[in-house]
């Protein structure tokens, strides 16, 4: 990156402060030592990576006021230009409605996981409704959606790829999506996004049977997992 003669104004750099950070202090100095390591004056979005640690992802304790603490780091950071905008990522609906009772920033982005066959609804709508961007994170299920045959006759539908029908679903949604790839190749046809998806197809695509086993990454608490 630091050789691409590309503008630093023109790259969006986002970093996450750890899911185990839960406090003021631990939060400003993730936010420092991301800094130092990029040799960055400023980042341009800093999201919690989850509501809870990971070990704990998803189960009773909510860690409500510690992500009150969170939060306030993330204006504090913002305030001071820092960082350029600030947001979650994997937070349900109350654990949104804890950040906006008492915010002064309001968060700007959800991360979420939403895909063809796990597409939570209801979150993205009420993301929407209160301003925040939803990014969809594996918007093709870490490839786990690709050999889905009901998918495949869609995407054939349209003379397109698997992949290529996955990304133009969550745009049609109003996400804004991250693919991840290595092979230049991949990342050309994942910007060929020229079509558009019935009404219908997108109700189809909405209701496809939710993937159970996401193989070698099943493991991830995102995908069902649990760490030990």
């Amino acid at each position: 990156m630091r050789t691409c003669d590309v503008a630093r104004e023109e790259l969006f750099v986002t970093t996450k402060v750890a899911a185990e950070a839960k406090s003021y202090d631990a939060v400003l100095q993730s936010i420092d030592e991301s800094l130092t390591k990029m040799g960055l004056d400023f980042i341009d979005l800093v999201i919690i990576h989850s509501p809870q640690p990971w070990k704990e992802f998803r189960e009773e304790s909510r860690y409500y006021e510690e992500n009150k603490q969170v939060w306030a780091a993330l204006e504090d950071a913002y305030k001071k230009g820092k960082v350029k905008a600030i947001g979650l990522s994997n937070f349900l609906q109350d654990d949104i409605e804890n950040i906006l009772a008492s915010c002064e920033i309001k968060p700007m982005v959800n991360q979420i996981l939403a895909h063809v066959s796990n597409t939570p609804l209801e979150l993205i709508e009420f993301c929407q409704k209160n301003d925040i961007l939803v990014e969809a994170y594996s918007p093709i299920a870490h490839g786990a959606v690709l050999e889905n045959a009901e998918v495949k006759v869609i995407a054939d539908k349209y003379g397109v790829s698997v992949a290529q029908l996955c990304l133009r679903y969550d745009i049609q949604l109003g996400l804004v999506v991250i693919p991840k790839t290595a092979n230049p190749d991949h990342m050309r046809i994942n910007t060929e996004l020229d079509f558009v998806i019935s009404d219908a197809d997108m109700e189809l695509l909405k209701n496809a049977e939710p993937i159970q086993n996401y193989g070698e990454h099943s493991f991830f608490p995102v995908f069902g997992g649990k760490l030990k």
